[in-house]
Formats: C-alpha cells, sequence, structure tokens
C-alpha cells in the first residue's frame, strides 16, 4: 500500500443489492432489526441520511463536539464515576497491608521484630487478587444483561450488589470472610468495567470519543487518590477503625450513582440494536444541547448503516465471534493494548505504600507518598488529553513504554546501592517511582482504555471490552502474585530488583504494540469495520483513507 490510499471496493451484500449512484452499495430490501425499511427508495433514503450524518460527524472538532454535544459529555462523565469505585479498593487493597494494624488483624507475626506482624504471602496474594476473580465472573454475567437490558439497568442492579456485598467485607472477623467479601465485591466491579468504556465510546462523537474513554482511567485514579487519602487519615489509629472506616467509605458511592444511572439516557447505539429507532433518535435528542440544529435521524442511520454492515460481514454476537474473522485480530488488539497495562509493570509501580515501606521509607512517609503519587497520576491522566489530541493513540503509547522502561531500568539499578543502606538510593527508588506513575497515567493508563472502546466492532463491543477486561484481570491475578513475592520481606523480598523483571515485560509490550497497535484516533465505527476487514497494516491505519460511499470490501 502506498502513505495515502483509499479503501474503495465494494463488496456486494448478497445477489439483491442494486449498485447506487456514486458508487454506492445498497443493502438488501429487508434489513434485520429495520422492520419499517421495506424497500430499495426506503433504504437509499437512509442510506443518504448515513452518509451525510457521517461526514458531519468526521467535520467536528472537539470545541465544536463539546457545543453540540454538552449532554453526551456529562453522562458519560455521570456513568463512568463508576469506576471510581473499582479504583478506590485496588488501591485500598494494594495499599492497606501497610496499615500495622490490619496486618496485626488478619496477619501473624513473623518472627522478626523489624518486619512484625505480616499476612502470609498465600493470603495476602489471595486478598489482593479476589476481587479480580470475581470481576471475570461479573464482565460474563454483565454481558448477558447488556444485551438484553442495555447498559443502565445493567449498572443499576450491579450498584443494588454492590451495597450488600460490601457489609462483608466491613464486618469481615477474619482474613476468610474478607477473602469472600472481595470476591463478591469484584461481581458488580466486572459490570462497571466493561459498561463504563462501552458507554462513553457510543454516547459521544468521534472528536469526543478519546477524551471521554480515558477519563474512565481518570476515574479510576479518582478512587485511587481517595483511597490514599483515607489511609493517610486513619494511619495513626490503632484500633480496628483505621480499616473499617476504609471499607465502610465503599457505601458512599452507590445511592447517587443509582440516581444518575436512572435518569441518563441509554446508549443509541444498543437501541440500534435492539431495532428500537425511535427510541435511538430520542436519546441522541437529549445526548445534544437544544440549542442546536442536530438531526438525530442521520445520526441514527449512520448507526443503523454501521449496524447493518456488521451484520452481513459477521452477524454473530456470541464472545466466540470475537475470534471469528477480522474481530480476531481486533479482540487480539483490545485485550493486548489493556494488559500491557499490567504488564509495563502497574502491580509493582502502583503498589506503593507497601514498596516504599519495604525500600526502607517510614510508614508515614510511604502514605505521604502514596498520596502523592495519586495527585501525580491524576495530573498525568489530564495531561494526556492534550498529547492525544495532537499525537493520537499510538504514538503516545509507544513514548510511554519507552520511557517507562528507562524507569523501571533506573528502579533496578538503584536497588543494589538501597540494599546496601544508603538513604538517598531510597528516595531515588521512590522518585523515580513517581516519575514512573506519571508516565504510565500520561500515556499507557488512559490511552488503553480509549483503544479498547474504540478499537471492537459495534455489535461486539460489549464482549469485546469484556474479554479484554477479563485479559487484563487474568495478567493482573499472575503479575499481582509475582510481584506480591517479589516484595514480601517473608518471601522472595527482592524489593527494587523487581525493576528488572518488569522492564524485560515493559519491552515486549514496546515491541508489540509497534508491529499490532492501530491508529484509530477520527476513525467513525464503520471506517474501523472497512479497515480491519481489510487487513490494513497498523502502521498504515493513520494514512489510509476510506471513502464515505463505499459499503465495504476486500483488499
Amino acid at each position: 500500500m502506498d502513505d495515502q490510499e483509499k479503501v474503495n471496493v465494494g463488496q456486494p451484500i448478497n445477489e439483491k443489492n442494486l449498485e447506487g449512484g456514486a458508487g454506492q452499495v445498497l443493502a438488501p430490501v429487508h434489513l434485520e432489526h429495520v422492520d419499517h425499511i421495506t424497500s430499495e427508495t426506503e433504504w437509499k433514503h437512509m442510506l443518504d441520511d448515513a452518509i451525510a450524518g457521517e461526514a458531519s460527524e468526521k467535520s467536528l472538532h472537539w470545541r465544536e463536539a463539546l457545543r453540540l454535544y454538552p449532554k453526551a459529555t456529562f453522562w458519560s462523565f455521570a456513568i463512568s464515576l463508576c469506576i471510581v469505585m473499582e479504583g478506590y479498593d485496588t488501591a485500598l487493597l494494594g495499599s492497606i497491608t501497610g496499615l500495622p494494624i490490619f496486618r496485626q488483624h488478619y496477619g501473624v507475626y513473623s518472627g522478626n521484630e523489624a518486619a512484625g506482624y505480616q499476612l502470609e504471602p498465600a493470603w495476602q496474594t489471595a486478598i489482593g487478587q479476589a476481587s479480580t476473580v470475581g470481576n471475570i465472573f461479573g464482565i460474563f454475567a454483565a454481558s448477558w444483561f447488556q444485551d438484553r437490558f442495555g447498559y443502565r439497568r445493567t449498572i443499576q442492579g450491579s450498584l443494588v450488589l454492590m451495597t450488600a456485598f460490601v457489609f462483608i467485607v466491613f464486618f469481615s472477623p477474619n482474613v476468610q470472610v474478607l477473602l469472600v467479601g472481595e470476591l463478591l465485591c469484584g461481581l458488580p466491579w466486572g459490570a462497571f468495567s466493561s459498561s463504563a468504556v462501552s458507554y462513553a465510546s457510543e454516547v459521544t462523537p468521534v472528536a469526543l470519543r478519546g477524551y471521554l474513554t480515558t477519563y474512565v482511567n481518570l476515574c479510576w485514579v479518582i478512587g485511587q487518590f481517595i483511597a490514599a487519602g483515607v489511609l493517610l487519615g486513619v494511619q495513626d489509629r490503632t484500633d480496628e477503625w483505621a480499616y473499617k472506616i476504609p471499607f465502610a467509605v465503599q457505601w458512599v458511592w452507590p445511592v447517587p450513582l443509582f440516581l444518575l444511572a436512572t435518569f441518563a439516557p441509554e446508549s443509541p447505539w444498543y437501541l440500534v440494536r435492539a431495532g428500537k429507532l425511535k427510541e435511538a433518535e430520542r436519546s441522541v435528542r437529549r445526548l445534544a444541547s437544544k440549542h442546536e440544529s442536530i438531526d438525530p435521524t442521520k445520526t441514527v442511520a449512520m448507526m443503523v448503516r454501521t449496524n447493518q454492515h456488521e451484520l452481513d460481514n459477521a452477524p454473530g454476537v456470541s464472545f466466540f465471534d470475537c475470534f471469528k474473522g477480522s474481530d480476531l485480530r481486533r479482540t487480539e488488539v483490545a485485550c493486548v493494548a489493556w494488559a500491557i497495562q499490567v504488564l509495563s509493570g502497574s502491580s509493582f509501580g502502583n503498589q506503593g505504600t507497601y514498596f516504599f515501606e519495604q525500600a526502607g521509607l517510614s510508614t508515614a512517609d510511604s502514605f505521604k507518598f502514596n498520596l502523592g503519587q495519586y495527585a501525580i497520576g491524576f495530573c498525568g491522566t489530564c495531561a494526556s488529553w492534550i498529547t492525544m489530541t495532537y499525537m493520537g493513540r499510538r504514538k503516545v503509547y509507544l513514548r510511554g513504554l519507552s520511557v517507562l522502561c528507562v524507569l523501571l531500568l533506573i528502579i533496578g539499578a538503584l536497588a543494589v546501592p538501597s540494599k546496601q543502606g544508603l538513604t538517598g538510593a531510597k528516595w531515588g527508588q521512590a522518585a523515580m517511582v513517581l516519575l514512573w506513575v506519571f508516565t504510565y497515567d500520561f500515556t499507557v493508563g488512559p490511552v488503553a482504555y480509549c483503544i479498547v472502546g474504540e478499537v471492537s466492532s459495534t455489535r461486539l463491543r460489549g464482549k469485546t471490552v469484556g474479554l479484554a477486561r477479563i485479559t487484563y484481570n487474568i495478567v493482573g491475578i499472575v503479575a499481582g502474585i509475582l510481584n506480591t513475592y517479589m516484595m514480601n520481606p517473608t518471601a522472595w523480598n527482592w524489593k527494587g530488583y523487581a525493576g528488572f523483571f518488569w522492564f524485560v515485560s515493559c519491552f515486549l509490550c514496546l515491541v508489540w504494540s509497534y508491529l499490532r497497535l492501530p491508529e484509530c484516533k477520527g476513525r467513525t465505527f464503520r471506517e474501523l469495520d472497512i479497515l480491519f476487514e481489510n487487513k490494513v497494516s497498523a502502521r498504515k491505519f493513520e494514512t489510509t483513507e476510506v471513502s464515505l460511499e463505499v459499503e465495504g470490501g476486500h483488499a
């Protein structure tokens, strides 16, 4: 392919197709889920509306899109707040082991006065990964509910379950009950993690899609920041409320989030897939500004066209269909891109308090560094919106991984003088971890959400996002187990030397990203369908043109 290429080879959908003007290929007279279209003329009119709607959406600058769709921005922000809970608990479980009273209640005396009470490595690993295991089962369940009831109802049901399961965690008398509670809490978090990204990618126009999918990562960071602040506030307590208060904070979220989900509009893409076109038009109106002349008919026609294109090329909607045809590559990109969040070293870099303590800093300094770590992560995610505007996704990912590799190598190298007791080396490691967190939340962390939300086909989005999150969780479990043993003084006790291990992992991620990660910035979902179906190289996604008129084709 040349650097500038146009994919415009029309593919007949079936023998009854009729070629229209300007190279258009008309669809069958009877369309699945579009019962009111019964003639070629009606389809031709809808196709004209679809082309006009797609052209209008592609021409929008992000400022204009924000003006035209302020409500879409608000509702995407609101639904994504569910991820705050998941980020909160993930950071809580990663850092609450830094509380001596928590280790005393749930752990055993290590026999070493310096180490004091410690959770047994097996139990520390089990508690840390229990919610992740629950998350996997929650994603499978959420996929079924999303297809039948939509994103809103799925989120509402998950919030109710979340409220109930926190009781088990809060009142857990021993480590076994705590494990069960965290496992059950993971079920609704699985629904949140798959629903929030899908909803954000579907209710916003192309120009805002990158910002609002990466905002999901910002919600994750906000949850982590709140957890760090709560733990900093209770670190001096010597009673059971030192860890009960952080658990109780989880009851703050469900009620306001349930109300927001109640009033939020359903995704118009979901409504189109369900054949509810009139409801889809009403949803588009609710997402757009009342004072702007937006034609929801054309927007919905664009969605119907994309939906029908995918029906004609890959009609299945099961998890197995994610591994067929062009969807196999899309599933690979989504799964690996999200797994890279872990494989680039997040289980190492984001276990702040415990790492800082094992590196030799005091408990008080460790919690302060931990709070600063998430504040830096918040700033990094906000800054990522600027880089994505001008650089897209692929370049940000590649450069971010390159910097993370260097930082992990430095952290590993500083472990040598740190082990010899040099104070400067310990503080140097802490500084490198903070820099790693900023780089991660400036690049890989938020952009992964954007990639996963964009790369899947519309009909398989919920399942592709679910599989990607499951991959992330499975990789996270393995990485969490390894990292626990690397850091725990009663196990391998690697401390900063773990940086060398994660450097190798991060470098392999960089190689994969260069070879396989496509650039999806500015592409409509129909364009992405055609690019993947034509097997365009990842390095040529950005420069390949796709005709607005042509329905699809093979290279």
